[in-house]
């Protein structure tokens, strides 16, 4: 939602207090040099960063600084971890800018460990070939717009996504979502690693192990996270192409085995509530992004209109996971009607997709190929934010560079996915929707906060660090967590379902409502909350 006296307050604000922020800086190993089109044009290596309020300099290790300026000295090297970046070192407009906002969204997402989720409805939920499309694409859209309002913030501000989150929730409370956000996309690239290692040993007929799969997907995923956004988007555009043409190749061969048919199984209200789950099943997988969002836009020029940002955000991400969801529904329904699909089903997800593909023979195997190392396009985006959310943490956090924090992120997935490699599905039927529900009280508390108490005032976007300026928060963590008890009430897992879920489930046995009671928590919580907030200590 556009304010028009949002960014024309912020501006004069900067400017009016650039000259106290940056009063105290110390030599760092982060850049803050100007960053021109991170797609284009190379990056120079000398910079300092703004130091908090009243906090003395963090000395940083000279080895550090050394191994930093060699790797710095590399083309195409980002060394910005969570710096601000000015409105003086944004890039310049331009259509590909433009075109790349939603090559971004649709080029990542149209990976197969998405499809994963959408199998979901039919053989977990039993709901037939039209209540699964309609919950899949519904789901996508009500995500996908929590995403893209989240991806206004970035521009605007030239802060990463949980360093904005500190102007609506406070320094330390927002400390929460940055730590969740961190679990939130290593779980997902986890899980990511998973398929294309279950892909690449189907295709090689188990002569490649699962192992090798999952080492070779980190790998890539860990050098070009590492190298930071030019490497990053010029990957992802890549990538893209042949990527949509083996989603069509496997449209194209195994449609003709989609049971487009077969119908939900139970009675109405059984129906109604797998629907239910089904739906906030596929909206929490296009909203697990909205938390990292804004680390994408950091570059964009500051009066980028926000509508616009929005739409190519919303239709990057929904028309991408429509996709994908649509094939992993027609696929599903196809699995109960031929028994090689079900055979590689009770395998692994990764080994399905493979046999959709069987019928192309020899160019079926190189496809398998393409699909697999394509998920790493899915990745890549969630380890450069997860490192970059390690920075939020804390000033000693902040001062290790962005690239080390890559490499441990990237250290951290590989153990997890070589772990986990023999429990696929049960990792997303107790990870997704469990992680799905915090990110929603976050939007909702950024939506109130902009809707109700910003309106006639902006941010001075260049005081992230300055507690004295930032809310104190009270408000936004007890709606916070008042959203947690609602998720506890409403949810529906393998391993908990709570007291609203049985009630709303009837004859299904639950029914997932947590996002949707947890968020009825956190709207009417927090308005007064934040009303006495600002009358008791004025920020």
């Amino acid at each position: 939602m556009a304010t028009p006296n949002l960014d024309k307050q912020a501006a004069a604000t900067t400017t009016a207090t650039t000259a106290t922020t940056t009063a105290t800086t110390t030599a760092d190993i982060e850049k803050q040099s100007p960053l021109p089109d991170p797609t284009t044009k190379s990056i120079a290596s000398s910079d300092t960063t703004q130091q908090p309020h009243n906090t003395s300099p963090i000395k940083v290790p000279r080895f550090l600084v050394k191994i930093n300026n060699a790797l710095e000295s590399l083309s195409g090297f980002e060394a910005r971890g969570i710096t601000r970046v000015l409105p003086s070192e944004r890039q310049p407009p331009s259509l590909l800018a433009d075109a790349q906002v939603f090559l971004l969204w649709f080029g990542a997402n149209i990976s197969v460990n998405n499809l994963a989720v959408a199998l979901l409805g039919p053989l977990v939920f039993q709901l037939g070939f039209t209540d699964s499309a309609w919950c899949a694409v519904v789901g996508a859209f009500l995500g996908s717009c929590s995403t893209a309002y989240m991806s206004i913030w970035g521009p605007a501000s030239g802060n990463r996504t949980m360093v904005i989150a500190r102007f609506f929730m406070g320094y330390w409370p927002s400390k929460i979502p940055t730590g969740l956000n961190i679990v939130l996309m290593v779980g997902y690239i986890t899980l990511s690693f998973i398929i294309a290692g279950q892909m690449l040993s189907a295709v090689s007929g188990g002569n490649l192990t699962i192992v090798v799969g999952i080492i070779v997907s980190a790998l890539v995923c860990w050098v070009v996270a590492m190298f930071g956004m030019r490497v990053f988007h010029f990957y992802e555009r890549f990538a893209l192409i042949p990527q949509i043409l083996v989603l069509f190749a496997l449209i194209g061969c195994a449609g003709p085995y989609f049971d487009t048919t077969v119908e939900s199984q139970g009675d109405t209200t059984a129906v109604a509530a797998n629907r239910l789950s089904f739906l906030s099943l596929c909206l929490y997988v296009p909203n697990s992004w909205a938390a990292a969002a804004s680390d994408y836009y950091v570059y964009y020029p500051e009066n980028t209109r926000k509508r616009k940002i929005f739409c190519l955000t919303l239709f990057g991400l929904w028309t991408s996971f429509s996709l994908v969801y649509m094939i992993g529904v027609g696929l599903a329904t196809g699995v109960a009607q031929h028994a090689s699909w079900a055979e590689a089903n009770d395998i692994s997800t990764g080994a399905l997709i493979v046999a959709g593909l069987e019928p192309l023979k020899g160019f079926g195997t190189f496809c398998s190929v393409i699909v697999a190392l394509g998920i790493i396009a899915n990745s890549i985006p969630g380890c450069y934010s997860a490192a970059l959310g390690f920075q939020v943490l804390g000033r000693h956090f902040k001062v290790v560079p962005r690239w080390v924090w890559t490499c441990t992120v990237s250290v951290l997935q590989m153990v997890l996915a070589l772990a986990g490699r023999e429990h696929l599905f049960v990792l997303f039927q107790n990870f997704l929707a469990l992680m799905g529900y915090w990110v929603e009280f976050m939007i909702l508390i950024f939506v109130l906060e902009h809707v109700l108490f910003r309106r006639t005032r902006g941010f001075d976007w260049a005081r992230g660090e300055d507690k004295s300026y930032l809310p104190v928060g009270w408000a936004a963590l007890a709606a916070f967590l008042l959203g947690w008890v609602g998720a506890i009430l409403g949810m529906y897992q393998i391993w908990y379902t709570g007291p609203l879920a049985v009630l709303a489930g009837g004859s299904a046995g639950g029914c997932d409502v947590g996002v949707w009671v947890g968020c009825g928590f956190a709207l009417v919580s927090f308005p007064p909350l934040r009303w006495l907030e600002l009358r008791v200590i004025g920020r």
